[in-house]
């Protein structure tokens, strides 16, 4: 048996443009993320700086009994 199969007409295919290759981080990106790195580490270690001289500073301050005692102060001395 033979089946008769309908003409078929032509296959059109349409192609696009391929898009730009992306380029490769360079250097400069590199560099970049470093020094962001950097800029932030300095960041927290200033502001570490500045929060423990704060909490020395209370101490010492609650130490020569210039601040009045707080509610932990009245409890065992410890």
């Amino acid at each position: 048996m033979m089946f008769m199969q309908p003409e078929q007409g032509p296959i059109v295919v349409e192609v696009f443009r391929q898009p730009e290759v992306a380029p490769d981080i360079g250097v400069g990106v590199v560099l970049g993320m470093f020094s962001l790195a950097g800029v932030m580490l300095v960041a927290a270690a200033v502001g570490g700086l500045v929060v423990g001289a704060i909490f020395v500073g209370l101490r010492r301050l609650a130490e020569s009994g210039a601040l009045p005692p707080g509610p932990k102060d009245r409890g065992l001395g410890l």
